[in-house]
């Protein structure tokens, strides 16, 4: 029988509690064995901020997920070209790890612009399934999404997790404006940005 593995990708800047808090939940809902962590180094749709260095990104996501076996770093978009679309994030995943059918996990947010995706059919077709964290205020239209990307009803599966309104957006601002933040990422990830004084400018 194949192994089911969950892949969560972002930049991670920085990971936080609602990561892996996603990522936990969704491995529990759909059975998985394990979550693969992916760090995407350079995002096509992320070029108009500045982006924390990959190795220190790299640090903070080895620290938010150190110690828990049901969690894997992955070097899958380090290790292949620009750009790094999910698409091709999912074919290297597949081609490199044969007998394992991957869930691409995400929110429902992400989930309804799926259709703006680069290739989303293609996406889904790479994909053995969709896991899909409802989230409170998000609208989905499942008739234009199954217009958009046929098929895409069946091979989603969604599950439910506790409400934690968090975004790296907000700890990045917090940071700058020297708001408290100490709780929302692990422990780990609070001591790296301590020490290398990250986010205290720009984005």
């Amino acid at each position: 029988m194949a192994r089911l593995v969950g892949v969560l990708g972002g930049t991670f800047d920085p990971p936080h509690i609602g990561h892996r808090i996603l990522a936990d939940e969704g491995r529990v809902a759909l059975g998985l064995d394990q979550v693969y962590w992916v760090l995407t180094p350079f995002p096509p749709h992320k070029r108009s901020r500045p982006i924390t260095p990959l190795n220190l990104r790299k640090k903070m996501l080895e620290e938010a997920i150190r110690r828990n076996a049901d969690f894997c770093f992955s070097n899958a978009d380090i290790d292949r070209p620009q750009p790094h679309y999910s698409l091709g994030t999912m074919e290297w995943l597949s081609e490199h790890n044969p007998g394992v059918s991957f869930i691409y996990l995400m929110g429902s947010d992400s989930y309804q612009n799926l259709p703006i995706w680069y290739q989303p059919r293609k996406f889904l077709d790479a994909c053995a399934g969709l896991g899909v964290m409802l989230r409170e205020g998000t609208e989905i239209d499942f008739k234009e999404l199954e217009r958009e990307i046929p098929g895409i009803q069946a091979k989603t599966h969604f599950f439910s997790a506790p409400l934690i309104s968090v975004s790296s957006l907000d700890i990045r601002r917090r940071v700058r404006n020297g708001e408290p933040y100490r709780y929302l990422v692990p422990c780990g990830v609070y001591n790296i940005i301590q020490e290398y004084g990250l986010y205290r400018e720009g984005n």
